[in-house]
C-alpha cells in the first residue's frame, strides 16, 4: 500500500471526511482521492459515502492491506493468495535488496519445514516470511529464530492458547501425557535461512508457519491449531501481534534469550537430541546467549547448536 493510500485510509478511519478536504490535506486531486477510495473498496475495506463525506465502517478479515492497516511494526507487507513457499519469495526479494518485508500467503502449495520436511499449509494458517538485514554477526542470527518463536507464543497465549516453545524452533501446546517425544501438539514451526560471509550477514529470511484458523480435520496427527484449542481467532490480529512482538524483540537482542527461557517447554526436561555427530541424551538445563541448548549428560554438559530434540518421559 503506497503512502498516499495509507494516509487516505487513516483519515477515513478517524471519521467522516469529504473528498475536497482529503484532496487539500494530501495535496492530490479529487479524482485521485476517488481512485484511492475505490482501490480500498476493491481491497475489501467498507468505505461508506455519508452526508459528511466518506467514512470507514469495516476492515477486511485478511489480506495485505488489512494486515498493514494500523500495524505498529516497521514492515512492508506483500500478500499473495497462494505461493509455493513464502521463504522462496522472500529470498527473491532479499536478493533484490529488499529489507523489512513480510511476505504472507493465504496458503502454500509447497511449504516445507526443517530438513526439507513437508509442511501442510492450507488456507486459514499464517504462512509468513520476514526479509531482514540485521546488523549482527552470523553467530547471532539464531536469536532471530528464538525471537520469532517467542512472538508466536505470545500471540497464541494472548488468544487463550497454552503455548510454549520446544527447542529450537517449534511452538507447541504441551501435553504431560505425550510419549511421542514431541512434547505436545505442534502449533507453529520457524525456518530461518541466511546468506552472508564469515563476519557479515547479507540477509536473513525467517519463515513462520502457524496453524491459526485451520480446521482440526485438516491437521496432521501431531499438529494442533489455535481454532482447535480455543475457537476462531482473527488471523489479521494474530499476524499483527506476531509482527509487532517480533519488532520489539529484535530491537532488544539482550532480552530475547530471557524471553525464550520464560516460555520454554524444553528446559528442565529429559531430552535426546539427534545431531549429525550422534545422539546426545541428558537433562536440558539452559540455552546459551546464541540460543544453543545446554544438555547435562552423564559425561558433563554438552552445548548443542543444531539438531532434532525429543522430550523423553521419565518414570
Amino acid at each position: 500500500m503506497n503512502e498516499t493510500r495509507r494516509a487516505v485510509l487513516a483519515a477515513l478511519a478517524d471519521g467522516p471526511v469529504t473528498g475536497p478536504d482529503l484532496a487539500d490535506s494530501l495535496g492530490v486531486s479529487r479524482a485521485a482521492v476517488w481512485k484511492h477510495v475505490e482501490a480500498l473498496r476493491d481491497d475489501g475495506f467498507d468505505v461508506q459515502s455519508v452526508d459528511d463525506g466518506y467514512t470507514l465502517t469495516g476492515v477486511p478479515d485478511y489480506g495485505g492491506a488489512a494486515v498493514a492497516f494500523e500495524l505498529d511494526a516497521d514492515f512492508d507487507v506483500e500478500y499473495h493468495d497462494a505461493l509455493p513457499s513464502t521463504n522462496d519469495r522472500a529470498r527473491e526479494l532479499a536478493a533484490d535488496g529488499a529489507s523489512d518485508v513480510a511476505v504472507i500467503a493465504d496458503r502454500q502449495t509447497g511449504g516445507r519445514g526443517r530438513r526439507g520436511r513437508e509442511w501442510s499449509s492450507p488456507s486459514g494458517g499464517v504462512w509468513m516470511s520476514l526479509v531482514l538485514r540485521p546488523d549482527v554477526p552470523p553467530a547471532r542470527v539464531p536469536l532471530l529464530t528464538l525471537a520469532a518463536a517467542v512472538a508466536v507464543t505470545d500471540a497464541a497465549r494472548e488468544a487463550g492458547v497454552d503455548a510454549a516453545i520446544k527447542w529450537p524452533n517449534d511452538v507447541i501446546v504441551p501435553d504431560a501425557g505425550d510419549d511421542s517425544g514431541r512434547g505436545g501438539a505442534k502449533l507453529c514451526g520457524v525456518l530461518t535461512e541466511m546468506e552472508g560471509e564469515a563476519s557479515r550477514v547479507s540477509w536473513v529470511v525467517v519463515g513462520i508457519g502457524a496453524n491459526v484458523d485451520v480446521d482440526p480435520d485438516e491437521l496432521a496427527g501431531d499438529a494442533t491449531s489455535v481454532r482447535a484449542e480455543v475457537g476462531d481467532v482473527p488471523r489479521r490480529a494474530f499476524v499483527q501481534r506476531v509482527l509487532e512482538r517480533f519488532d520489539e524483540l529484535r530491537s532488544d537482542p539482550a532480552g530475547i534469550v530471557d524471553a525464550w527461557r520464560e516460555r520454554a517447554a524444553t528446559l528442565g526436561e529429559r531430552v535426546r537430541v539427534e545431531t549429525t555427530d550422534g545422539d546426545i541424551e541428558g537433562d536440558a538445563v539452559d540455552v546459551t546467549e546464541y540460543g544453543a541448548l545446554v544438555v547435562d549428560t552423564e559425561d558433563g554438559e554438552r552445548v548443542v547448536h543444531a539438531g532434532d530434540c525429543q522430550h523423553l518421559r521419565t518414570t
